[in-house]
């Protein structure tokens, strides 16, 4: 199969000195690129070493925008995305590559167990967004956010516009593939320890945590998201007048009642304009 391997790097001279002569080994014929997110350290001197091409960024503009720069430069028919940093197994290749073959659009490496990359922390997130995708899309996704995966180039382009530049790139494509109806599959893999230090910090990742949460929603279904909200929130509003009518023995609506049922009537309309959005931000999606 004709594809390019896409290697999002930045300052991963030490992954690199060891992913590149594997691949350039393992895929002689396959159109291998770097992509330099503006880095500081040996990158473009191992690129040049190992004769790949190279997509250089004047300054660091995110994973996802390297994601991005590398599709566009890509002239094959499939795009693999895989770390710079060591982590994935360059054999795994002709697996996600192999699953493509059997008619999916889009291919995970789902990562089985805790991986060694993950704290405590990330790995419970990450069956979090797990759970929550599945249970939007009603179907099992076995790794929301693995940045190891395989695609058909022409609908990830379709899709360039909804991707942002920082590293949610992967919840982002997965669930816009579900969602335009495309067939997505995943391949169990193994991770190793990265090489190098790594750009992850506890504090960003955190409000990543919660901003995914509402990216899950708003890309696939935002009401199956808001409706549940809605119906709680005015479900207390009908508890508390309940409650307060029994024990003071007359009829009327409180303050809180009234608060708490409009919330969920407003929750709700939120939702049924937002689904409404997400109808048409997918409705001229096609290949290019």
């Amino acid at each position: 199969m004709d594809f390019s391997i896409i290697l999002p790097a930045k300052d991963e001279e030490q992954g690199l000195a060891v992913t590149l002569p594997s691949l350039k080994k393992k895929y002689p014929r396959a159109e291998i690129i770097v992509v330099d997110d503006g880095s500081s350290d040996g990158t473009l001197v191992i690129c040049e070493q190992h004769d790949v091409v190279v997509v250089s960024h004047p300054y660091s503009k995110g994973n996802g925008a390297a994601i991005k720069s590398g599709a566009r430069a890509a002239t094959t028919e499939y795009l693999v995305f895989m770390d710079a940093d060591g982590q994935h197994d360059p054999r795994d290749v002709e697996r996600l590559v192999a699953k493509l073959e059997e008619g999916y659009d889009l291919v995970v490496g789902a990562r089985s167990g805790r991986h060694s990359q993950a704290s405590f922390a990330r790995w419970s997130a990450n069956n979090f967004y797990n759970k929550l995708a599945s249970w939007m899309v009603n179907r099992r996704i076995d790794d929301l956010t693995s940045g190891f995966r395989a695609v058909d180039r022409k609908k990830f382009l379709s899709f360039l516009y909804l991707l942002p530049n920082g590293f949610s790139y992967p919840t982002t494509s997965t669930m816009a593939f579900f969602r335009a109806g495309y067939s997505v599959g995943f391949v169990p893999i193994d991770v190793a320890q990265r090489l190098g230090k790594s750009h992850v910090s506890l504090l960003r990742d955190g409000v990543r945590f919660f901003l995914i949460i509402f990216k899950i929603g708003t890309l696939y279904s935002p009401l199956k998201v808001y409706f549940p909200t809605a119906f709680f929130m005015a479900g207390l509003g009908i508890a508390n007048y309940v409650v307060a009518n029994l024990s003071a023995g007359t009829l009327r609506f409180t303050n809180m009642s009234t608060l708490l049922i409009l919330t969920g009537m407003i929750i709700f309309l939120i939702g049924l304009l937002s689904e409404q959005i997400t109808n048409l931000q997918y409705k001229d999606s096609k290949d290019e």
